[in-house]
């Protein structure tokens, strides 16, 4: 990759930290192992959902 800035790494970010669970946390995400919790059969759908009402309810 020649941009650090590109949407592909950010997705992979939010991937890697809220969906993906990684061994070496017992199963759970990054997120999940600081307190934060994506609930929903489909976290990529849950996550937008939040992020829109977010950004919503901050204009």
């Amino acid at each position: 990759m020649k941009k650090k800035d590109t949407t592909i790494l950010k997705g992979y970010q939010i991937f890697n930290n809220f969906i993906r669970e990684h061994e070496g946390l017992d199963g759970k995400t990054p997120a999940e192992a600081c307190g934060i919790k994506v609930e929903g059969d489909n976290k990529c759908i849950t996550l937008i959902q939040n992020t829109s009402q977010y950004k919503n309810n901050s204009t």
